[in-house]
């Protein structure tokens, strides 16, 4: 694994958890973590269980010893690593957005489409179509519980930037992040509309905003922030992004990814309406689904809480009794084992970076038309070139 911070972190639960509650084709071995200071490494790599631990992430790449390649640094290094990684034979996950550009993308997922043709898969980790709750909306709108959808409303809400005094980590740094809110979280709110519909999106129109454009720089990080000094830098990246985009069934959606929305933790929200029904998901109460039938009779109708904790829902059955409630890390669980699955199999583990590529055009596509004031800027647009 390249990286340990927050990710990092959730990434190991992943790779500890998963072949100890699932039974995988292959047991992962937590061999190699990479840092870039040796001492906070080592640290780590105590704490979670990483047996050896280098300064330089070439020397996973060169390992005849190494198969996977889990990238989990900030999103400037995702494409050197990347394709070094899948030129060396090794299978690959990254962490989402995919890149900092669609032209990096474009390259990762180029050289992934290669690399499947020899057996080596590489997957993007948007961790959050591994909710079981989400799962099953998914799976539930491809039965055609809402019908024909017409509208989608997806809102990713934190609020841990509202304080101007947050320190300038590297996520607020567009070197480093690409963007802001919109590819750090709304990236999460477009896979999951595009998942649950089954339906890309093809154009957008947004506005992006960045409310607090200086703070105090950095002096050691600490989950998503850290420690401020006493020195002040300026904020390069988007505190807010509103967009409405149009989905290739005709569908329309509405979007909105902030890191401003006070009291709002970690509230990623969506909803699909459509002619037979509706289903709702908030990760802030992410064993729960809400579900809408517009076909019962009229004095029974209202939305029905699903308590997604059986065994028969998306991957339970290898949990705990039934109303036993998981959390945040199991999804990482759950990455771990489709992405093993998936490579021992010989199958191309979802989602891959050709979807992660579809997901970073968007992303431009919204940069684009907030620069420009476009009302529609579609999601092939060439203008759409060296942008998040």
């Amino acid at each position: 694994m390249i990286g340990h911070g927050f990710m990092g972190a959730a990434h190991s639960q992943g790779w500890r958890v998963a072949p100890r509650f699932f039974d995988l084709p292959a047991r992962p071995e937590m061999t190699l973590l990479v840092g870039r200071n040796a001492e906070t490494t080592r640290a780590a790599a105590d704490k979670w269980g990483w047996a050896e631990t280098s300064i330089d992430w070439r020397d996973a790449v060169a390992r005849d010893d190494i198969d996977i390649i889990d990238i989990v640094t900030p999103g400037h290094s995702h494409v050197e690593i990347a394709l070094a990684a899948l030129a060396a034979g090794k299978h690959v996950l990254c962490e989402k957005p995919l890149a900092n550009t669609a032209d990096e993308a474009a390259a990762m997922a180029e050289a992934a489409a290669r690399a499947a043709q020899n057996g080596v898969f590489a997957m993007v980790g948007f961790t959050y179509r591994r909710v079981p709750a989400a799962t099953l909306a998914r799976d539930m709108v491809a039965a055609g519980a809402v019908g024909e959808i017409r509208q989608v409303r997806a809102a990713y809400l934190q609020d841990w930037l509202v304080d101007p005094e947050v320190p300038l980590a590297w996520r607020l740094q567009k070197d480093l992040a690409g963007s802001g809110a919109l590819g750090d979280i709304g990236a999460h709110a477009i896979d999951l509309a595009q998942f649950i519909t089954g339906q890309r999106l093809t154009s957008v129109s947004g506005v992006l905003e960045t409310f607090v454009r200086e703070r105090p720089i950095l002096a050691s990080a600490a989950g998503l922030g850290g420690i401020a000094g006493t020195e002040r830098g300026t904020v390069t990246v988007d505190d807010v992004a509103l967009f409405t985009g149009r989905f290739e069934g005709g569908a329309l959606g509405s979007f909105e990814a902030t890191r401003m929305s006070t009291g709002r933790k970690n509230a990623l929200r969506i909803e699909v309406a459509g002619s037979r029904g509706a289903v709702s998901f908030d990760l802030e109460d992410l064993n729960a689904l809400d579900v809408y039938d517009a076909t019962a009779p009229a004095g029974t109708q209202g939305f029905t809480r699903i308590l997604v904790t059986e065994p028969e829902h998306p991957y339970l059955a290898a949990w705990w009794p039934a109303g036993h409630m998981l959390g945040y890390e199991h999804g990482f669980s759950h990455q771990a084992k489709d992405f093993v699955e998936g490579v021992v199999a010989g199958t191309q583990p979802e989602p891959s970076f050709a979807a992660g590529l579809q997901v970073q055009r968007v992303l431009a596509a919204v940069e684009q038309s907030a620069a420009t004031g476009s009302a529609w800027t579609p999601t092939t647009d060439p203008a759409l070139a060296g942008r998040q």
